[in-house]
Order: structure tokens, then C-alpha cells, then sequence
């Protein structure tokens, strides 16, 4: 075991039992916000297990991850919206997961080195990043003069 597949076990072991209890537990807004939360905690650990392995194609699901994630979560959202009142300020767990996947990606980055692989690394990290934290504010009640937000 090396260090990349170790901070992906504590990772996982961490993001993972909260984004489980999350989901396990409490109204529609806290499930969602947990799901939200399980996209922050597997697609850093995918980037990781990628180095630690020396497996390309779990960047490629990371990506995917990255891209259908928060897309998921957003359509859970409005699925529900009649549903459900704005869910629980969640801002700090959001910019703590956004932190976490800053390091993880700036860590592969300066691994991995310039060329194709740190742009789809950037890409991913801008990906992951950006959509949580616009699924997190959806989540969080919306946005001010978006029709049915």
C-alpha cells in the first residue's frame, strides 16, 4: 500500500460513512445534500487510486463522475422541489469538500506533470468543483429570479 491508495482509504472511510449516514438518514433535503456530498468524496478518490495503481481509466470515471454528479443531483432537486423546503445551510461542508478536492487534484497535477493528463486532471477538478457548489446552492433554495428555483 503506498501513500496515494492510503489518503483514498481515509478519504472514502471519512467522506464516505458521512455521506452514508447522510443518506441513510432525515428528510429529502439532507439525503440530497448527502448524494451531492458522495460526488465530492468518490471522484477525488478515484483521481487518487489512479495514481496509486497506475490506472488511467479511473481518471476517465472520474471525469464521468465529475460531469453527471452534481447533473444528478440538480435533477433530484427539481424532482422534489414541490416537495421539500430549502434544505440546511450546508455551505461549510460544501467549501470543505471543494478545499479537498482542490488538494487532491493540485496533488495528481504535480504527479502526473505537464501534458494531456493534467489538463483532463484541471478539467475534471473545474468540473467537480463548479457543479457542487452550483448543486449546493440549488439545493440550498435556489437561485433569485430563475423561474421554479
Amino acid at each position: 500500500m503506498n501513500g496515494w491508495i492510503l489518503a483514498a482509504t481515509v478519504e472514502l472511510g471519512g467522506g464516505g460513512a458521512a455521506a452514508l449516514w447522510g443518506v441513510a438518514t432525515g428528510p429529502p433535503a439532507r439525503r440530497l445534500t448527502a448524494q451531492n456530498l458522495t460526488t465530492s468524496v468518490v471522484c477525488p478518490a478515484l483521481l487518487l487510486l489512479a495514481q496509486g495503481y497506475a490506472r488511467p481509466a479511473y481518471v476517465d470515471l472520474a471525469l464521468l463522475l465529475a460531469l453527471l454528479g452534481p447533473v444528478g443531483t440538480l435533477v433530484f432537486a427539481r424532482l422534489l422541489s414541490g416537495e421539500q423546503a430549502p434544505g440546511p445551510n450546508t455551505w461549510g461542508a460544501t467549501w470543505t469538500a471543494a478545499g479537498l478536492d482542490a488538494a487532491v487534484v493540485v496533488a495528481v497535477c504535480a504527479a502526473v506533470g505537464p501534458g494531456r493528463s493534467m489538463a483532463k486532471l484541471l478539467l475534471i477538478g473545474t468540473l467537480l468543483i463548479g457543479g457542487n457548489i452550483i448543486a449546493s446552492r440549488a439545493l440550498a433554495g435556489g437561485f433569485r429570479g430563475v423561474a421554479g428555483g
